[in-house]
């Protein structure tokens, strides 16, 4: 199994070639990517302002594996928590969690909430890592908290036509906040895509590490506002 503490010290070796470095970093987010690899990457480009060529800001390899540790130092702390009241749960016949833990949740596909990350780097909270978790956390442990669950976003949603009603999304993230009354559950994606590998090569930053004012072209919520929807097909149980 990979180990993201060995990967980790290999982006702070200074020894090591820049690609090398951000290759071990690629590898820290197959183990823990709250907003999905390609979104939780994208988010640790810009927070990290990662530039284009990596020779004139190594060390911004550098923030960002320390800002992916440590939102994950507080998801293993609280998933160790959460392991131990489950038991105790179970011991006492409660057999179904009163909440999901957040890490649980699919990440696409039925009951996903924040399918729009997975189709669409661009669109993820624009929190920290460690305050998204910590917010994940708090929600997990009971506490009510104002706006999006995701990003705490207070502003009107985003109505998405879907079935002849609609589906609300946050303004900021695309997490939905409202589902179709249909009773389905629907996906979102971009009408136009971003491919992997420019996002990979952060033609989405300038050679500072600056957002590029250039592309994409849209942003922010004018571009949750063009994701067309898709419905899931519910899931059998097997025979």
């Amino acid at each position: 199994m990979t180990s993201f503490h060995t990967h980790r010290a290999r982006v702070h070796d200074a020894s090591l070639p820049p690609y090398r470095r951000h290759s071990a970093l690629r590898t820290c987010l197959t183990c823990f990517a709250p907003y999905g690899l390609r979104a939780t990457y994208h988010h640790l480009t810009v927070s990290a302002r990662m530039p284009r060529h990596l020779e004139t800001d190594p060390d911004a390899l550098v923030r960002a594996v320390d800002e992916l540790h440590e939102a994950r130092e507080l998801w293993l702390a609280r998933a160790e928590e959460y392991t131990a009241q489950r038991r105790a749960q179970k011991r006492a016949g409660q057999r179904m969690p009163p909440r999901t833990a957040w890490w649980h949740r699919p990440r696409w596909g039925w009951g996903s909430p924040d399918s729009a990350w997975s189709h669409d780097p661009f669109l993820h909270p624009p929190l920290s890592l460690p305050d998204y978790v910590r917010r994940q956390n708090a929600l997990l442990d009971g506490t009510e908290l104002p706006g999006c669950p995701a990003c705490g976003e207070e502003g009107p949603p985003v109505p998405i036509p879907t079935c002849g009603d609609r589906t609300e999304l946050c303004r900021s993230c695309a997490r939905v906040l409202t589902p179709c009354p249909c009773g389905g559950w629907h996906g979102f994606e971009p009408t136009v895509r971003v491919g992997w590998g420019r996002t990979w090569r952060r033609e989405h930053l300038t050679g500072t590490g600056e957002p590029d004012p250039h592309w994409p072209g849209v942003r922010g919520t004018a571009r949750i506002e063009r994701l067309a929807p898709y419905q899931y097909v519910h899931p059998r149980p097997l025979s």
